[in-house]
Parts: C-alpha cells; sequence; structure tokens
C-alpha cells in the first residue's frame, strides 16, 4: 500500500522474485536509488527487483521481519511512483478514474485506490495523498507507474497538471518504536493520525510526511527529494540508534505485507482479478458515479463472484508459494497467489482464489512440489498488528 502497499507491485516487494548479482546497477540496465552506496557498504543482499536495482536484506529477513515488528526497520523504496496532479479539475479527474470516494478524504488525509480496467480488473493499487484542495499526490507501484501516469495524463482536463516526480525518493519507518526515531527530526508527526500527511522540510528541501505503510505496524514515510536523501536516510539511522533501528529489504517487506494480508500487485491483484474477487469491495464506491470498471462490479455485485481472495494457514510442516494448486474433497478449487513462512506464528501462510462456496474454517489441502499439506481458509490479517 504502499503499498508496496504495499505495498507493494509495488509488482513490488516480492522477497523472492528478484534476482542477485554482483553487477552494478548500471552494467545490469537497471534504475539505481539514491542510497545504493549506502546499502552496498552496509552489506545489503542487492537485486533486481521492477527494473531497478535494490537491497533485499540485509542482516537476514527474518531478523529484519523481527526489528518491525518488535523495535523499529528502515525500507528504502525509491522504486516506487510518485506523481503529483493538481490545478483546477484535479479532484475530478481522480474521483473520476479510481475506485473510492475523494470526497472523505481531507486535505492533510490519504486514501488506498485501485485504478481499473474497462473489464474491472485492477491496473494497480495505490495511495492518494490529499495535500491541498486541488493537489493530490498519487503514489503507484514501480512496475505499473508509467501505466498510471499514462492513464491520468490522459483524462486530465485542460488546466490541470499531471507531472511524474522522478526526483522524489520515498523511505519508510516502520514499526513500533517509529514515533520515537522520526519525531527526532520531524516533531510534527507527533500529532499525525493514521492515514494523514503534512508538508515539512529537512535540508532546507520539501519533505512529505505521512503516517501510512505496507507492513502492519505503526509507521510513516517520507518523500524526500533525492539530493537530500543519503543525509536524511542517515539522520534516521543515527536517531534509531537508541530504538534497536534496523536496516530492511524487500524480503522483510514481503512478509510483513504477508502476514497482515496486504495483496501484492502482480501477484495477488491483476487486470484478470477484480476488487470484489480481491475482497476488496472496501475500497470501491460505487454509489458515487462513474469510473472504469464499474458496470461490470455493478454486475458482479448483483451476480455475485465466482472467485474469492482468503488466507490460507497451513496446519502441515509446509511452506506455499505462489501458483501451487489447492484442493478441497479431491477437486482443484483455486491456486495461491502468494506464500511464504511467516517469522511471527512460525508456519507457512499464503494468500489463494478459492472456487466461490470456500470460506474461512474450510479446510482444503496445498500442493507444495508434489505433496499436499493440510491448510485451513482464513480471513486475513493473519497477525493482530495494527498501524494504527
Amino acid at each position: 500500500m504502499t503499498g508496496d502497499r504495499a505495498g507493494a507491485g509495488e509488482t513490488e516487494r516480492r522477497a523472492e522474485a528478484p534476482g542477485t548479482s554482483g553487477a552494478t546497477a548500471p552494467a545490469r540496465g537497471l534504475r539505481g536509488t539514491p542510497l545504493e552506496a549506502e546499502h552496498v557498504a552496509a552489506g545489503a543482499r542487492m537485486g533486481e527487483f521492477a527494473g531497478w536495482y535494490l537491497p533485499i536484506e540485509f542482516e537476514g529477513t527474518v531478523a529484519e521481519h523481527r526489528a518491525v515488528r518488535e523495535a523499529v526497520g528502515l525500507f528504502d523504496l525509491a522504486h516506487l511512483g510518485e506523481v503529483i496532479v493538481e490545478g483546477p479539475g484535479a479532484f475530478d479527474l481522480l474521483q473520476g478514474t479510481l475506485t473510492n470516494d475523494l470526497r472523505k478524504v481531507p486535505v492533510g488525509g490519504a486514501q488506498y485506490n485501485l485504478l481499473l480496467n474497462e473489464r474491472g480488473g485492477v491496473v494497480d493499487d495505490l495511495i492518494v495523498y490529499r495535500l491541498g484542495e486541488e493537489r493530490f499526490l498519487v503514489v503507484p507501484n514501480a512496475a505499473n507507474t508509467e501505466r498510471v501516469h499514462g492513464v491520468l495524463r490522459s483524462r486530465a482536463p485542460d488546466g490541470t497538471a499531471v507531472t511524474l516526480r522522478d526526483d522524489l525518493c520515498l523511505l519508510a519507518v516502520q514499526g513500533p518504536r517509529s514515533l520515537e526515531v522520526v519525531a527526532e527530526l520531524f516533531p510534527e508527526a507527533r500529532d499525525l493520525a493514521y492515514l494523514r500527511c503534512t508538508e515539512t522540510a529537512f535540508g532546507g528541501e520539501p519533505v512529505v510526511l505521512a503516517r501510512s505503510g505496507y507492513t502492519g505496524e505503526r509507521g510513516y514515510e517520507l518523500f524526500v527529494p533525492g539530493a537530500v536523501a543519503v543525509e536524511l536516510w542517515r539522520a534516521l539511522l543515527r536517531a534509531g540508534e537508541p530504538h534497536g533501528i534496523r536496516r530492511c529489504g524487500l524480503g522483510a517487506r514481503d512478509t510483513l505485507r504477508l502476514e497482515m494480508g496486504y495483496p501484492l500487485h502482480g501477484n495477488d491483484l491483476s487486470e484478470d482479478r477484480t476488487p470484489l474477487e480481491a475482497g476488496l469491495g472496501w475500497a470501491v464506491a460505487l454509489d458515487k458515479g462513474d469510473f472504469p470498471g464499474r458496470a461490470v462490479l455493478l454486475r458482479q455485485r448483483e451476480e455475485g463472484v465466482p472467485v474469492r481472495l482468503w488466507g490460507l494457514r497451513m496446519e502441515d510442516r509446509l511452506i506455499p508459494r505462489p501458483h501451487y494448486p489447492v484442493y478441497a474433497d479431491g477437486e482443484r478449487v483455486g491456486e495461491t497467489t502468494s506464500g511464504t513462512f511467516s517469522p511471527t506464528l512460525r508456519v507457512g501462510i499464503a494468500l489463494a482464489y478459492l472456487a466461490s462456496g470456500l470460506g474461512p474454517g474450510d479446510e482444503v489441502a496445498v500442493d507444495v512440489r508434489g505433496r499436499r499439506g493440510r491448510a485451513r481458509v482464513v480471513k486475513p490479517p493473519f497477525v493482530s498488528s495494527s498501524p494504527r
């Protein structure tokens, strides 16, 4: 949810997806984060993700995961997109393009949203931050940034500017001790409620500070010009030393989001699945007026959905991964879309699209490389953490 979302998607944020290599980003033809040298110096295992060269882990995914659940972690999310939409018509553009109802978002607020195709499939899930009455920061997933930017530009009325901000870098501070760390540098964080944002400054540069994240813990996200990203990264590490701060990579970001049941675009969300099938009806305002894909969702609301995304908690000692078949009473009833070992629960967990009629409490079997393991269908989250 950022999103990566999330996040996210961030077709983004999948621990086992990126490849690794000792090659530098330019040699690999990948985009590099302004913090790459910092990560390499800290001993990060770097890898490819959505066209970027990013840290996958520093001390190990499980250790970084636990740091976020128990103390505080720091993430470099420079790969996420940032699009500024401003000017007369900015509100109407987003209200008529995305699924959620922006009338509910005050200036200084944030909202989870979806961009759909005309078939109702999810082009991207993203966060919209309302910086002014007609000024918004839209944060899409890495692999979908250009697509989202293009759709918004193509639908923008005269006088509404849609600007891709490649100069911005996103840093995320997540965990129970995140407030103490961020407030040392930005005192206004103490008054920031969940899904709220404010504009501030660091090193003489403008910063958007948001109370949001993709881990299920209390957290803050900082959108800062790349020119001061290294300085801010180091300052956050210094401020976090007394609180046990740890650098964290995309591996921990994926296990954290999956424990919360947060969907990942490219795995759990795609242009072939609708928000109602993905269990995201709460992010769709069918009564607000037209937007792409609305007619399909209205029909699904009346007729029902053929499949539904649910959580699976393994009861056998097997670890599910994406694209494993799921069976009930010997019949194939679905497929996993994400799966991992939960560092908190110490069992395998997954998300899976299951045939209509199956739901929480039902027992199924997941085929893990030829071995079928028992699993219980659950409604996420798998853990009791809360970002509030």
